[in-house]
């Protein structure tokens, strides 16, 4: 972020008689951006908007509960590095984003623009239908042509309003020489309203502006219900790139100077306080600390890191100074990289043919065809054109697409409707086509099929003492073993001995004093121990032989149900993660899961998914970390738990907004009938046209006629929809 600075002169004549002073820089309020991904409720809001407008500087704060993320106006001397602890002390993760890198979304304003052409078309099409029905009833002569005078007056502009859409898309394949389902869309409009026009001037018995506004009207409507499938869909890549630090603190011939990441240069050597998240890829030259690392592998536990440690973008750096030098920047860090990975993931999906796209191929030239026979036909058989172009109107107006419009979105809402009431939100609109053809499962492990969180498993089997002592060590830590232990150990009664001297010694542990004695919490071979193939943390107390506090991940409710329950119906099940073997190993035996992979590294897991999807399989991915995120994208149908990271719910097409996994069983379930009810809404949109078309190309149906057994076929599709429900 930038501060711009002005100046100005003095303009009143006692200014210009006063002694002249050099202008002063004009500060500019500057607009931070930070990632909150522990907000859940109402309460979060409030409690972080309080935190944050409560520090000097700030002038006004708000949070987006939907996004996670808070946008703060303050002061030019306040960085998001003087917020950050801020939030930290108030018990919320932040991190800093990038507003520049986040894309201005425009769905908003494209939901609201759709909305407000339905609006006018409905409000236009039950304005003209009353004035047909004073025709209907009898109206003759100049009533008759002053009631379609005003038809035409409300019609003509409420359709050039409403239907623009339609033309643009229709324009825009006719353009390139294509048909797309617009063109028919467009044409028959068109002939509605020029067939009415001549009636009209010709002072005709009828006209067909209401015919033309309600087809209008039910396409918009199918066009809305598609929007609001899509509308939570945001570029994953984009989510991605904007978590790369704006700005780093680079060292010059021993000096501090924040510079913009883009500045930076391969070989400079760069300061990454505690708590600071890696601008570039790196080696560790200087500092012993921790670091959380869940971003890139989604494992929770801090890794140890000391001089000559690799170091990557995107990573935390948790408990001590480090002075890291540059091996990667900009577009060649792992972060980018992993953009790039998602960028190309989402790129092939998003060549799924959906069954509207494959039935659109077929159906517009037809009806061209039939159209252009059947003015061609009639013109030679009875020699008048306007009964010519009447017929072709109706065959136009009875074969619109309006019911094959409405067959996807119809359903679409139905099914997201019965999901979300058992905690699943539908995100895409082939996500539920993709999900019915699923019959590969693969799990990532760590927030996914466990809460990610350790959790003490043998307190039991240590003496009062030991556990007061370990206490007092471990909540003077915000190490994620230590925050375990302070609350295991509080929630069972105990309370903190009196340990002098408690010191964090970065990357190792706890240490202090007790009755004259060196204690410390930590690591096996800080405190003189030899390390298992388990999570525990350690406790030496003197000369006594070091003691362990053995920790384990919890797995999430209902995920053995959604194992067993994917696996009966006969999907193959596999585990997938970044963790040690052995944890890998036993969570997978726990759960009955035969095939499992342990460490895979993000592209490893992109990398397989694309190796089943070669051999044929079709596979759902479940994942909620960064490193899971091209993985989400390249797989034919994505889940993620709404805990996950911003950018895995974003390249996901499912969001799982509880904790419970049961639901995945059913929307697999939902998902299969969803499609067959689409398949049945193709059917009755052929059947309508196998039985009304022959009777347009007949000439026993006129184009009003035909607009309403148009509609007739939408309100069908429509409650058969509504089965789903």
């Amino acid at each position: 972020m930038s501060s711009q600075v002005t100046s100005g002169t003095a303009a009143c004549p006692g200014c210009i008689a006063a002694p002249a002073e050099p202008a002063r820089p004009v500060p500019v309020d500057v607009q931070i951006a930070l990632s909150l991904p522990g907000i859940h409720c109402s309460a979060c809001i409030a409690n972080v908007e309080r935190a944050l407008n409560a520090h000097p500087g700030v002038q006004d704060a708000r949070v987006n509960l939907t996004l996670k993320r808070a946008l703060i106006k303050a002061g030019p001397e306040v960085r998001a590095t003087d917020l950050i602890p801020v939030l930290d002390r108030a018990g919320y993760e932040a991190h800093e984003l990038d507003p520049g890198a986040l894309s201005a979304t425009q769905s908003d304003k494209a939901g609201r623009d759709l909305l407000m052409r339905l609006a006018v078309a409905g409000f236009a099409s039950m304005n003209v239908m009353l004035l047909s029905v004073s025709v209907w009833s009898g109206a003759t002569d100049a009533t008759r042509d002053m009631f379609h005078w005003i038809s035409a007056a409300i019609a003509l502009p409420a359709i050039a309003f409403s239907a623009q859409p339609f033309f643009a898309n229709a324009w825009s394949a006719l353009r390139v020489r294509r048909l797309n389902m617009d063109v028919p869309i467009v044409l028959a409009i068109l002939l509605a309203l020029v067939t009415s026009l001549w009636e009209t001037a010709l002072s005709g018995e009828h006209a067909y502006f209401d015919a033309a506004l309600t087809l209008t009207f039910f396409l918009l409507a199918g066009r809305y219900l598609d929007y609001r499938t899509r509308a939570a869909a945001r570029s994953a890549a984009e989510e991605l790139t904007a978590l790369e630090v704006p700005r780093a603190i680079r060292l010059v011939d021993g000096a501090e100077r924040e510079v913009a990441v883009a500045e930076l240069a391969v070989g400079d050597l760069i300061l990454v306080r505690p708590g600071g998240r890696m601008p570039v890829d790196g080696k560790i030259v200087t500092g012993e600390s921790e670091l959380d690392r869940s971003l890139l592998t989604g494992e929770t536990l801090p890794v140890f890191a000391q001089p000559g440690t690799q170091v990557s973008a995107g990573e935390v750096n948790l408990t001590g100074p480090l002075i890291i030098q540059a091996t990667a920047v900009g577009e060649e860090t792992s972060l980018h990289r992993m953009a790039d990975l998602v960028a190309i993931a989402e790129s092939g999906r998003s060549r799924y043919t959906s069954l509207a796209d494959k039935a659109a191929k077929l159906y517009a030239p037809g009806v061209h065809i039939l159209s252009a026979l059947s003015f061609v036909g009639w013109y030679i058989y009875s020699g008048d054109l306007r009964t010519a172009l009447n017929i072709a109107a109706a065959v136009l107006i009875i074969t619109c697409p309006c019911a094959l419009g409405l067959a996807v979105p119809a359903v679409t809402t139905a099914a997201s409707g019965r999901l979300f009431r058992k905690g699943m939100l539908i995100k895409d609109a082939t996500a539920l086509e993709r999900l019915a053809e699923v019959d590969t499962v693969v799990f990532d492990k760590t927030g996914t099929l466990t809460s990610g969180a350790p959790q003490l498993v043998n307190g039991g089997k240590h003496t009062g003492r030991e556990i007061e002592i370990a206490l007092a060590l471990a909540q003077a830590s915000a190490h994620p073993l230590a925050v375990a232990l302070t609350r295991a150990t509080r929630d069972e009664g105990y309370t903190p001995a009196e340990v002098e001297n408690v010191t964090e010694i970065p990357g190792h542990g706890t240490e202090g004093q007790f009755q004259g004695q060196l204690v410390r919490l930590g690591r096996a071979e800080w405190v003189g121990a030899t390390e298992g193939d388990y999570t525990a943390a350690w406790l030496a107390v003197g000369d006594d032989r070091p003691v362990e506090f053995r920790f384990a991940d919890s797995l999430r409710p209902g995920a053995a149900d959604a194992v067993a329950a994917l696996r009966d119906a006969g999907k193959d099940v596999i585990l997938m993660s970044g963790d040690t073997t052995n944890a890998v190993k036993a969570l997978a035996e726990k759960l009955g899961i035969e095939t499992w992979i342990a460490r895979a590294l993000p592209q490893d897991k992109a990398r397989h998914i694309q190796k089943l999807a070669d051999q044929g399989r079709r596979v759902l991915m479940v994942g909620d970390g960064l490193n899971d995120t091209a993985a989400l994208a390249a797989a034919h149908a994505s889940i993620s738990p709404a805990s996950a990271l911003d950018a895995a719910r974003v390249a996901s097409d499912i969001v799982l907004l509880g904790n419970d996994l049961s639901p995945i069983a059913d929307a697999c379930h939902t998902a299969v009938r969803a499609t067959q009810r689409i398949r049945e809404n193709f059917q009755i949109a052929t059947i309508y046209n196998v039985i009304a078309v022959p009777l347009a190309v007949a000439g026993l149906a006129t184009p009003l006629i035909a607009a309403l057994a148009m509609s007739t076929s939408s309100i069908t599709v429509s409650l058969n929809a509504l089965r789903l429900r």
